[in-house]
This record gives structure tokens, sequence and C-alpha cells, in this order.
């Protein structure tokens, strides 16, 4: 039984909540639920990346005795060495966006040095919270504070989905009303979706408009007295393309509600690709209306994986971010953040990044990056049966009307290169970093691009391998309970121990 052929022949035009009850139904039948499983397994067979090579270092249990400091880093240069032309080659979308060894040297360097530290020990480590504080200020003068009448203020996270998670904290908690609710386009990012699972809000998804922006009236209509936040994006993971973040802040600061601008894509290169002269529309503190926003450091702020920034307007709005407890017999106790203890080693490596890169190193990243998508952006669309979606600039998410979109995705992971596959409508995109930038890379992209789809059209579905599959199934499977499960079991897969 194959689940994908299953829903293309029978469930096509079964409405979502009734396959959804079917598939939940018919999973309790024994020999269906063994089918099921069956299914699963083929399509996570087919996954690379959990398939691991063949590694004699396995270790399920603490040694008895210390291994020596050669063994281990041999250990650990062995599984880098296996993994570096993953990310170094320019064949990944996003994942690394600078990567040149210089700069990686540095940051190292700067995480050696504090690699102890913990900011939340300020007696300890002072210095901790004069890097995060001096981050966080560098981060909201390139946001447009020195042009806001208000302080702008915040900290640093873990990366962008913790941003949003406290955000949407910050909001609930001013907010104070029974079963809040926050709006956001249908292109947000699935963070906001954990934010609300995770906090007890409702999240209100409003479909976006045919060039894949929010569209405002319909998010206006969507706005209700239980609304604590609207939100936009500049830009969208999805598509590429900013939300018209001045008519969606101005509607909600004409409401009384909080407008979060998510810019963790875009917030270390909208400003610099502003410099360069192109046309960017307004979408950090110098609008009114705009009274949060996150922006990523660990991404194109080129520092180390694992720090983001999450800015607000005022400390008034911030102070609803942080935890407090007074009455704990451990003593009082505070957190500005989700996690308790924090590297401060990360902070100093993402201070140590926007130092290293300056203004004019942040703008010629940019002006590269800017340069290379435009050429990608033009092959995409000059390639019969592609079609760019929306107008990004440099996250570029394309389709097809006549081939599988898919199959051209797995043909292109046979080629070696790693890429966003899409739901409404099935795509895929690519997110251009510094890696694209190396010579040639763009060039043998477009190329392997064309004689995938070239493949794609010749062929059937034999290709598909990789993610390509489960992206399949997920865009003709209506029961989305059955997606769920498939996602679940490939988590539990990566966390699978290959036994000596």
């Amino acid at each position: 039984m194959d689940l994908t052929k299953l829903s293309e022949q029978m469930l096509r035009r079964v409405p979502p909540r009734l396959a959804e009850a079917v598939y939940a139904r018919a999973g309790r039948l024994p020999r269906v639920r063994r089918l099921i499983d069956a299914e699963h397994d083929r399509i996570l067979e087919q996954a690379p990346s959990v398939q691991r090579w063949d590694d004699p270092n396995t270790y399920t249990q603490i040694p008895a005795e210390p291994l020596d400091r050669s063994t281990i880093i041999d250990a650990l240069t062995e599984l880098a060495k296996a993994e570096h032309d993953n990310w170094s080659t320019g064949r990944t979308s996003g994942a690394v966006y600078h990567g040149g060894d210089e700069h990686l040297e540095l940051l190292t360097e700067a995480y050696t040095l504090h690699s102890q530290s913990n900011p939340l020990h300020v007696d300890i480590w002072p210095s901790a919270v004069k890097l995060e504080s001096e981050v966080v200020a560098m981060a909201a003068t390139m946001l447009g504070a020195d042009h806001s009448n208000d302080e702008i203020v915040g900290t640093v996270t873990s990366g962008g989905t913790e941003s949003i998670i406290l955000a949407m904290k910050t909001y609930r908690d001013r907010a104070g009303v029974r079963r809040p609710e926050m709006v956001i386009p249908d292109s947000a990012h699935a963070a906001f979706d954990k934010a609300a699972q995770y906090l007890g809000i409702r999240p209100i998804r409003v479909p976006v408009g045919s060039d894949y922006r929010a569209d405002v009236d319909a998010m206006a209509r969507a706005a209700g007295r239980r609304t604590i936040v609207v939100a936009g994006s500049a830009p969208g993971f999805p598509h590429g393309v900013i939300d018209p973040i001045s008519e969606l802040s101005d509607m909600a600061r004409e409401r009384g509600i909080g407008f979060h601008t998510d810019a963790c894509l875009g917030g270390f290169v909208l400003p610099w690709a502003e410099r360069l002269g192109h046309t960017i529309p307004a979408f950090d503190f110098r609008l009114p209306g705009v009274t949060s926003m996150s922006a990523d450091t660990h991404k194109y702020g080129y520092a180390a994986k694992g720090t983001s920034v999450i800015l607000y307007r005022g400390r008034e709005l911030r102070r609803h971010q942080y935890f407090v407890a007074t009455d704990w017999p451990g003593g009082l106790y505070y957190s500005p953040t989700m996690a308790g203890s924090r590297p401060g080693a990360l902070v100093a490596a993402a201070w140590a990044s926007l130092l290293a890169m300056g203004e004019s190193g942040y703008t010629e990243a940019t002006q590269a990056i800017l340069e290379v998508a435009a050429a990608v952006r033009r092959g995409i669309a000059e390639t019969p049966g592609l079609r760019v979606l929306g107008d990004p600039l440099w996250v570029i998410a394309f389709t097809s009307d006549e081939v599988d979109i898919f199959e051209v995705m797995a043909r292109m992971t046979a080629r070696g290169w790693s890429l966003n596959g899409l739901h409404r409508p099935p795509a895929v995109h690519i997110a251009l970093t510094l890696r694209h930038t190396k010579p040639g890379v763009a060039e043998a992209f477009l190329s392997d691009l064309r004689a995938a789809v070239t493949e794609t059209r010749a062929g059937g579905h034999e290709a598909r391998t990789g993610a390509a599959p489960v992206y399949g199934m997920a865009a003709t499977f209506p029961a989305r309970g059955a997606v769920g499960e498939l996602l679940r079991r490939y988590v539990d897969r990566l966390y699978e121990v290959r036994r000596r």
C-alpha cells in the first residue's frame, strides 16, 4: 500500500477534516496500522540525513577509563572532515552563511576565550553583560533605533525561534486576556506555531495574496478583541518576499495591538541592501507601529550558530519577557530569556562578528549575495518549465506547472545540492549566502537545475529519494496527522545510535 498513491486516487477531493477522521479511525485497525507503518518505514529509509556513515567509534555508555586527548580529537576531526564538503562548497541553501576560514578562526578564538562565561552569574562574568548589551545596541541601531523617539532595548537569545517565542510571551503577559490570539500571515515562520503551542495562544493564520505577501485587509478582519499581537516577515522564509510591514503595523497601532517584525532572515541584509540603492519597504523601528523585532546574528550577522537578538520598543515592554521567582527556597531568581545558564561564549562570538564585519563588511557581503542572487533568479526564470514565486531578493522560491517540482528537488539532491521544499504551492527555494558567491557555484547550480528539469520531463518518479518522498506525500495526502506522524518518526530516527 502506497499512501501517496492512495491519497492521489481516493482522498484528493476529500475535505481535510474528513480525511483526518478517516485516517485516525482506519489507523486503529491492526492490518491498516501495519500497512501504514510499512509505508512510513519505506519513505524514511530513503532519507539520507538518517543514513549515517559507518563509524567504528560509537559510544552508548561512558567509558570505564578516560580516553586520551588525541583519540577524542581524532574522532571529532574525522567527523568534521566527513561533513566539510556538505557545507563548504556552496551547494546548501542557507545553513552556513559565511564559512570563510579567517572568520571562523575569529569566532573560534572568541568562543575559546569565553568558554566558561555564563550571563546567569554576572558577578563572576560582568563581561557577559557588557558584550550582550553591546550586541543588542548595535543591532538596534542598525534596525532604526537612531530614528525612533523611544528607547529600543532587548536581549540575546539562542536563535530566531526563541526570539519569537519570547516576543509572543511578552505580548501575552502584557495583555493579560483570556484565550489570547495572534494574527499572522500564512507565510509566517513555524516558530509562531511553536510559540502558540507552548504559550497557549491561538494562532490565526491568514492566507497571503497572489504576490505571497501578507494581505493587510484580511489580517485586519482577522484581528479581534482577543488579539494580542500582529506579525509580519521581512522577508518570509518560504518565498523570500517582504510583507507590507508599514500598513500592517499601522493597523495594529490604531487598534492598540503590538506588532512584531520577524526579521530573523533579513535583519542583517535589508539595511545594507537599502544602502546599496535597492528599494526596500520600511520594516523596522522607523515605523512607529513596530513594537518588537527579531534578527538572527547567526544567519547573515555571520556569528556562530546559537544567537539571535530580540528587540522591543521600550523597557516596559521588555520586562514582560523576564521570569522572576521571589518565593523559591533557593533564593531570589531571575532569568531574562528561556534558559537560565547561557553560553556567554556564543555572545562573545556574536560580538566579535559584528565588530569584525563592520558596516562596510556587511555592505560588501550583501552586495555580493544580491548580485549572485539576481543571476540565479534570472537563470531560474529562463529555465523552461520553472517560474519564480513572488518578487524575492535573495531567498528565491520556484515551482513548475509542467513538471513535478519535488522530483526536480530529488534530482538536485542526487547532484549534491541541499534545497528546501515548500508547500502551498509545492515549490523549492534556495537561500543564497556568501558560500554561493564563490566562483562557479551559481553557474553549477543553474546547469544542474536545467538538467534536473530535463530529466524530470523524460522520467517518472524513480529519483524520488531524500526529502522528496516526504514532501510528495505531504503535498497530496490531506490527512495532516499522517504527515505529522511521519515527521515524528523521522525525529525518532535522528536519535538512534548505530551500535557496533
